[in-house]
């Protein structure tokens, strides 16, 4: 099935603009010292006719893509991050995590570039809009709150990982890329004043329907989404609850068009138009404007043999409650196994009837095959993964699940070429390990069923959605020592979710504030798997050493084995370091604490 033509023309007309003038910015660089950023077109040019204006406006967005590559995996885009946080993993390990990252890292250099590059944009569009473009009164206005977020956007991203950095309000030449740092406050105070200043403009709507041609562009919620983040960072709760009541407000709400299904349909084509998408990358089914998450995510049984580079650690999956709201416990699977060391745990993994061959290699590898069920083994190791919260099913490939391909596979291990079944086993480009894999976003079927090239998905990738407003607001609610308007909001997610709601048994009984805290941090946890939130989750509440750096935590196989361990080299880790090519070109520049050459 292909997609319907109504929905491509959406696409190739992306925030409005004619698919041709989007090829036009594809030349881009990342430099805060271009100014002329959109590709062929001069800045002296750019903004001086309505098409341009709208042109020039699309390049701003387009800085979101800033970062997206279609040759290798970039490790910048945001579901990338995930492999710095609590649920992801990547199959290699990080610099960050495996203790060698430098002030010469160069993703770090790129990530600072790459979202100056988008404030540079912002600016660029604040200033012209005003001084050359001769578009409707109306438009320029509602363009200058759509920048003004931008702008807010890039900062709040910047500020997020780096805590302190310039802030550029006018389009700057070389000579004047001279200023030093603000504090982390001062960032945060820049950010809310552009997106109160959004809010304020009249000329931006609320929020756009589904199938609005202007869908994708910033709304008033948005921009109340965003500020309510800030908020949160800064421990503003008052101020943080506002706006998410103003989000709800607006018109947004959680997915449930599905039924039973909708979490996991929410991240398909047809439903990146709902009432949860509050702000979302706009993707579409041509090379250089889609998603890579089929690319990296994907498998080798996926459309375009893809590469599993981003896996989900165990860590995350082994937090899924049960479906009745109780914690998972391996020992209620298999008695005795948590006490196992853990390369030995591989024997319940094995699939049935495995070989002579197979035997004596297991066998060389240490493994207690009196353990082994030759034809009960994968029933058996199912079982952990029946009953639990159905996020789980929606987001992980677990062992001896099926995944829908080019050809319906199941994940079995050791991993066969060819085995005789009449479903072949999955394929990964990590043979001889066993991952969990990914499922959202992660596109089904074969060529022209969902995708038709792994480097360009249709799906678009939600920066913020509904669920995280939700999930935000109830932590805020809790801080406040509302408990009771917290647990209403969490149940909302857990409603849809398809899991026992907090309060209704024993298991489920909230204990109190910290209780409160730790299960909302669980419930984001679970709910925005392969989003980009869980990292910048963890250095927001300040539990990154504690989830993730753990004594015997790294790259793992399902059943804990460490292939990458990861190192905690300070508390520095948790405040990126300042790009050294910046501090060599700007004097004014401060290095962050602990950060050496």
């Amino acid at each position: 099935m292909r997609f319907p033509v109504h929905i491509f023309k959406r696409k190739v007309c992306q925030f409005g603009i004619p698919a041709l003038s989007l090829l036009a910015l594809s030349a881009c660089e990342p430099d805060l010292l271009d100014t002329s950023p959109y590709g062929s077109i001069s800045s002296n040019t750019m903004w001086t006719t309505d098409n341009l204006t709208d042109l020039g406006m699309t390049g701003v967005y387009n800085g979101l893509r800033l970062g997206i590559s279609t040759s290798s995996a970039s490790g910048r885009e945001l579901y990338h991050f995930d492999r710095m946080g609590m649920s992801g993993q990547q199959r290699d390990g990080d610099a960050f995590m495996n203790g060698t990252a430098t002030v010469g890292n160069g993703n770090v250099s790129s990530v600072w570039s790459e979202l100056y590059e988008g404030v540079h944009r912002a600016n660029d569009a604040i200033k012209n809009l005003t001084e050359k473009s001769p578009s409707s009164p109306e438009k320029k206005a509602r363009y200058m709150a759509e920048a003004k977020f931008l702008r807010a956007y890039y900062y709040f991203r910047l500020n997020q990982l780096f805590k302190g950095v310039p802030i550029y309000l006018e389009p700057v030449q070389l000579e004047e890329i001279t200023k030093g740092r603000e504090t982390e406050a001062k960032v945060w105070e820049q950010v809310v004043k552009d997106l109160t200043e959004a809010i304020n403009e009249p000329a931006l709507p609320n929020k756009y329907a589904k199938g609005n041609a202007a869908f994708g562009h910033v709304t008033k919620g948005a921009a109340y989404a965003l500020r309510g983040k800030a908020y949160m960072y800064t421990k503003q709760w008052d101020l943080a609850i506002a706006d998410f009541e103003k989000v709800k407000a607006a018109g947004y709400a959680l997915f449930s068009g599905a039924g039973a299904d909708s979490y996991r349909l929410l991240f398909k084509q047809a439903n990146e138009q709902s009432d949860e998408a509050i702000f979302s990358i706009q993707h579409m089914g041509v090379s250089g404007y889609g998603s890579t998450t089929q690319f990296f995510c994907g498998t080798r049984s996926s459309t375009g043999s893809c590469w599993n580079t981003y896996l989900i650690s165990p860590n995350v999956v082994d937090l899924y409650e049960n479906k009745d709201g109780s914690k998972f416990n391996w020992d209620a699977i298999i008695p005795g196994y948590n006490a196992m060391p853990v390369a030995k745990r591989e024997v319940y993994f094995l699939r049935n009837n495995l070989t002579a061959t197979e035997i004596a290699a297991m066998t060389a590898k240490g493994l207690d095959m009196s353990l082994y069920l030759p034809t009960g083994n994968e029933e058996r190791v199912m079982k952990a993964y029946e009953n639990r919260d159905p996020r789980l099913q929606a987001n992980v490939i677990t062992p001896y699940a099926s995944y829908n391909g080019t050809t319906p596979v199941v994940s079995r291990w050791p991993y066969r070429v060819a085995n005789g079944l009449p479903i072949a086993d999955l394929r990964t480009d990590t043979g001889n390990l066993f991952y969990y894999l990914h499922r959202k976003f992660v596109y089904e079927g074969a060529p022209g069923v969902e995708i038709e090239n792994r480097t360009y998905g249709a799906t678009d990738f939600p920066l913020i959605r509904y669920a995280d407003v939700l999930l935000m607001w109830a932590e805020a609610l809790n801080e406040k020592g509302n408990t009771a308007g917290a647990v209403a909001l969490v149940n909302e997610v857990r409603t849809r979710a398809g899991v026992a709601l907090l309060n209704s048994n024993a298991a489920t009984t909230v204990a109190g504030q910290a209780d409160l805290r730790e299960r909302i941090r669980n419930e984001r946890r679970a709910e925005f798997v392969n989003e980009g939130i869980d990292y910048f989750d963890e250095l927001r509440w300040g539990t990154l050493k504690e989830t993730v750096f753990y004594t015997g935590n790294g790259v793992k196989q399902i059943w804990g084995t460490v292939v990458v361990p990861y190192v905690w080299s300070g508390d520095f880790l948790n405040t990126w370091p300042i790009p050294q090519s910046e501090i060599e070109r700007n004097g004014n520049l401060q290095q962050n604490p602990g950060w050496m050459n």
